[in-house]
């Protein structure tokens, strides 16, 4: 055989290999998402969004907790309606070993400035599981992790919402067929490092109405213009979360380019081999009076 008889067969055989697919989800899943995801945007934005003389802002203490308790059964609804069309039995074990690693990192950081290790878990996973098992992963991971680490609370359900769209992003970033090696892991650096930030400012914007007594300053002020309670909004993240923010970005970063290519062709190859899309079908054994 020719080196050239050679090149052409190796290139056809990777050009036949089955790919690492993301879980792909139906009409209704999506549907799910764009609704939680619409009632996450009020639940976190609401001091902006509503003016000054709205009546939420009358109930500004009440508020978090009432988008908490609906936050918590939409993201419930959307777990169930994605299992049903998108997730099968194989997919739900990954989603539970992935679930479990992502719970068990968080730990490793706890009670140090920003080191989260189970950020660069969670934007390998969305990238080669897809944007919809991403979400899940994600809002499943943080309400585990919460369980774990005795972080049960208010925040939890806004946890688990804005993990599920930090995950759910990564499985949107372009070039997933195409994109490998450095390239790669430079473009999920750099999503990483973003949304690591993007993260700790949306997590503020659950807990800044409960200062309204507590810090004058930088508190949320319900009867104020929009322009100043963003002033104070930036002031309370600046002097809060700046340096969590700082260190989740650079920790994701470190481990993302470190220890990414070999993670991210353990999932593919997990991937692969699960086939996800593919139908279970049942052989006969070869037993029984007509075999």
């Amino acid at each position: 055989m020719t080196a050239t008889t050679r090149a052409t067969t190796t290139a056809r055989t990777l050009r036949e290999a089955p790919r690492a697919r993301p879980v792909r989800l139906g009409p209704r899943s999506l549907a799910a998402l764009v609704l939680v995801s619409a009632v996450g945007v009020a639940g976190f934005g609401w001091p902006f969004l509503a003016p000054p003389d709205a009546q939420v802002n009358a109930h500004a203490q009440d508020a978090p907790w009432l988008f908490a308790g609906l936050l918590v059964l939409l993201v419930a609804v959307v777990a169930a309606t994605i299992s049903e069309s998108g997730l099968g039995p194989k997919a739900v074990a990954m989603l539970g070993v992935l679930a479990a690693a992502g719970a068990a990192l968080r730990p490793l950081g706890a009670g140090a400035a920003g080191i989260e290790p189970m950020f660069f878990l969670m934007v390998l996973s969305g990238r080669v599981l897809g944007p919809g098992f991403g979400f899940v992963l994600g809002s499943v991971t943080m309400f585990a992790s919460a369980l774990l680490t005795g972080g049960v609370g208010p925040w939890m359900p806004f946890q688990m919402l804005a993990m599920g769209w930090f995950t759910m992003g990564a499985g949107l970033l372009p070039g997933p067929d195409r994109l490998r090696g450095r390239t790669e892991l430079a473009l999920l650096a750099a999503y990483g490092f973003l949304a690591a930030f993007v993260y700790g400012t949306v997590m503020n914007l659950a807990g800044w109405p409960f200062l309204h007594q507590l810090a004058s300053t930088v508190a949320f002020a319900p009867d104020a213009a929009l322009a100043t309670n963003l002033t104070r909004f930036l002031a309370y993240c600046l002097a809060t979360s700046l340096g969590w923010d700082l260190g989740r970005a650079a920790v994701t970063v470190a481990l993302t380019l470190s220890l990414g290519a070999p993670v991210l062709k353990a999932l593919r190859r997990a991937t692969r081999r699960a086939a996800f899309e593919a139908p279970v079908t049942f052989e006969p054994t070869g037993c029984g009076p007509n075999a």
